[in-house]
């Protein structure tokens, strides 16, 4: 087995303290403050951001001088420093005796837990090489392998990504699709050169942990010409712009709307059919859409904010419907009760009602959207005096069916 076969084995990435130093390095204890900026990581440093943003959040660590030495190499057994605190994983294995490593070597206690921990193994022979310079290509692995990343791309298509994709070593292959594809490689300064044999440095450890804790979804992407992207089509569904969302309202048949409704109505609707793409359901019938009636220009419009799944899950969403202009004429002698049978009112239109017909007990027993008794009350006196009253007339179940306005992208 060459030396080169060097693996990482099951593990939940959780915080990541850096360690460096020469043959000895010291564990340099987390200060009451985190260090968050250092002197030789200047504003243009292509890692200042994921330096830093790991610096805050206590998950690496600069030297007393209050530099962080970016460009300093990191060796195996520092690196097995840094999985020990990084990681709170079970042991799933028996420590060995790494011939190279003796009991009283400074990181003898790091390396047996790292190896315990199924993150790190050793070469053929019970060889450990602690003190060897890791190659990035190591590092990738050992993400991509504790993570437990899988390829859902053939291998081939790294050399549509990294213009040095001959120079990956074979056994890492795998890993290194996995891990580009979840996003977690960064190449400074090239972003098409993998550079999988170049010592990795502490910057470039920095930026893969950053990164990997971006695909673990635990904090939020940085922006960088140097992350390597590449789409996995086959994991993606896209709803297109423009797709029609057919809608219907359970509460009412019709919903009755004043021009000066004091604030936006809230309302959540219920999609009607199945959306699919290529046969695939996106968006199951009788899931909800929460958003609200905003009434403006002679006209209502529902404007989507969120899409709630049976289950719970929320996505954003961006739709909406078309103005509707349609009114109904209320006037002193109306029959009130077929106005409002199967309607729902907005508090201006409550308002409006009570204060043309004269009954103000619509204001407290009917169905009201978007306020309060106290703002009913309020505008009734708007509209005093005034013999007929034109509101905006909703039919919640045509009128407000939804065109999407940018895409949903939905993962397999």
């Amino acid at each position: 087995m060459s030396r080169n076969h060097w693996q990482a084995g099951t593990a939940v990435l959780v915080a990541l303290g850096m360690i460096s130093g020469a043959a000895a390095p010291i564990v340099i204890p987390a200060p009451a403050f985190a260090q968050v900026s250092f002197y030789d990581v200047p504003s243009n440093h292509w890692a200042k951001g994921f330096i830093e943003a790991l610096a805050a959040r206590g998950i690496i660590k600069g030297f007393p001088d209050g530099s962080f030495r970016p460009n300093e190499p990191v060796t195996r057994a520092q690196f097995a420093a840094m999985v020990r605190q990084a990681f709170n994983m079970p042991k799933i294995r028996s420590a060995i005796a790494f011939r190279d490593v003796p009991s009283n070597f400074w990181a003898y206690r790091a390396i047996a837990d790292a190896y315990e921990m199924g993150f790190m193994s050793g070469y053929p022979g019970n060889i450990f090489s602690p003190n060897e310079n890791i190659p990035r290509v190591q590092v990738l692995v050992s993400l991509a392998n504790g993570l437990q990343y899988t390829a859902t791309r053939p291998t081939s298509t790294l050399s549509q990504v990294y213009n040095d994709a001959a120079a990956i070593p074979s056994y890492a292959l795998n890993s290194i699709q996995a891990a580009t594809e979840k996003g977690i490689v960064v190449n400074y300064p090239n972003v098409k050169f993998l550079n999988p044999n170049q010592i990795a440095t502490r910057a470039d450890v920095a930026a893969f942990i950053y990164q990997a804790l971006v695909n673990a979804g635990q904090v939020a992407a940085i922006s960088s010409p140097y992350i390597v992207s590449l789409a996995a089509p086959d994991n993606r569904i896209v709803l297109k712009a423009g797709t029609l969302i057919p809608v219907e309202y359970e509460k009412a048949e019709k919903i009755l709307l004043a021009q000066n409704e004091p604030k936006p109505v809230p309302l959540t609707l219920t999609v009607a059919r199945d959306i699919a793409v290529d046969n695939t359901v996106v968006i199951p019938a009788d899931s909800k859409i929460v958003g609200e009636l905003r009434v403006a220009n002679n006209g209502a419009q529902f404007f989507a904010k969120e899409l709630v799944y049976a289950d719970g899950r929320r996505i954003p969403i961006n739709a909406d419907s078309r103005v509707v202009t349609k009114t109904e004429r209320i006037t002193k002698g109306i029959n009130i009760g077929k106005v409002l049978k199967n309607a729902v009112l907005g508090a201006a239109a409550a308002a409006a009602i009570a204060a043309v017909t004269g009954d103000r007990a619509i204001a407290t027993e009917e169905v009201l959207l978007g306020a309060g008794l106290g703002t009913v009350l309020t505008l009734i006196g708007v509209f005093q005096g005034r013999d007929q009253v034109d509101l905006i007339s909703v039919d919640p179940n045509t009128d407000l069916n939804l065109t999407l306005r940018s895409d949903l992208v939905f993962t397999r």
